[in-house]
């Protein structure tokens, strides 16, 4: 006769972890996803300061709190955990053990890489195309056919990330306070600038300060769905988001010059707040590149992947 535990399904529990949001889900051996839910977003680069590592330790708290709960109604128990965080480079014993101490596993059951894998193994297998990802940030990836993973893009905030919500965010607001040098006042003819000032708090330049430089940059990325509630009324708005269709296919023909004419998939959030964004990123690639925008689920691919190691989620 099988025990009580044996007869629980073993769930794998997949992290996507990004700058605005962190998504969960659980997925029994078969495939089904059983549960799944949201937390705050975090980064690994969090891990620098005592600040940061509380507040991922937190946001670790709160997920597992709730994982755990979910899993007791799914009639499973989790044994292994796949997850993919954004600035993640390769150093991630802390953040594993933390994981494996909060949901009563061995380290080694948690198996940590950048979240763009896993969002590449959520829209294509090895070798088979690009991913193009703009959410907070934005990163060209080509998974090759050995497992080697290649980048273009993908730097950080403060050096580039082209046609992400920060990037939009950041934008929008120079454009703005540019204006404002040459034509004090001329923000209030501008829907966008209503737009931006609302969301930051107010029209003086301490609001606009006060936000970019002191809100962590998932907080500031959100700017961006202001700036494209505001596209079909403001012209600036929608410049920004054309600019930001032709940063993201620049990272899709760097990977197509390199490895040779392929697919593309676009996903990410910020990637879907105007049709503008990827009119421009097709118009922008040469005519024979098939390009799909895909709203791919990065979390259940990783549930499915930390459930059967050996399935390559789609």
């Amino acid at each position: 006769m099988l025990t009580p535990e044996q007869q629980q399904d073993k769930l794998g529990l997949g992290i996507d972890a990004g700058g605005t949001q962190t998504r969960w889900a659980l997925a029994a051996p078969d495939g089904r996803i059983v549960a799944e839910g949201t937390a705050d977003g975090l980064s690994a680069l969090q891990m620098g300061s005592t600040d940061g590592r509380e507040a991922v330790q937190a946001t670790f708290g709160a997920i597992a709190q709730d994982v755990l709960a979910k899993a007791v109604l799914a009639h499973g128990r989790v044994v292994a955990v796949r997850a993919g965080l954004t600035g993640y480079g390769g150093d991630g014993g802390l953040l594993q053990r933390s994981l494996g101490e909060l949901l009563g596993l061995d380290p080694k059951a948690v198996v940590l890489s950048n979240d763009i894998e896993i969002a590449y193994l959520a829209s294509f297998k090895p070798g088979e195309g690009y991913l193009v990802y703009a959410g907070t940030g934005s990163i060209g990836a080509y998974i090759d056919d050995h497992g080697g993973f290649h980048r273009a893009g993908g730097r950080g905030v403060v050096l580039d990330d082209g046609g992400g919500g920060f990037w939009i965010a950041r934008e929008a607001l120079r454009h703005i306070w540019r204006l404002e040098d040459e034509q004090p006042g001329a923000w209030e003819n501008s829907p966008m600038a209503h737009a931006v000032f609302q969301h930051v708090g107010g029209s003086d330049w301490s609001f606009s300060r006060q936000f970019i430089y002191g809100r962590e940059r998932g907080e500031v990325g959100k700017l961006a769905i202001a700036v494209a509630a505001t596209a079909e009324r403001d012209p600036a708005a929608a410049a920004i988001l054309r600019e930001a269709g032709r940063e993201l296919a620049r990272l899709a023909q760097a990977l197509v010059s390199r490895f040779g004419p392929r697919p593309v998939a676009l996903a990410g959030r910020a990637a879907e707040l105007h049709p503008a964004i990827v009119e421009t990123m097709r118009a922008a690639l040469p005519p024979d590149t098939r390009l799909t925008q895909t709203c791919m689920r990065a979390h259940y691919a990783a549930a499915r992947l930390a459930a059967d190691p050996a399935r390559c989620a789609n």
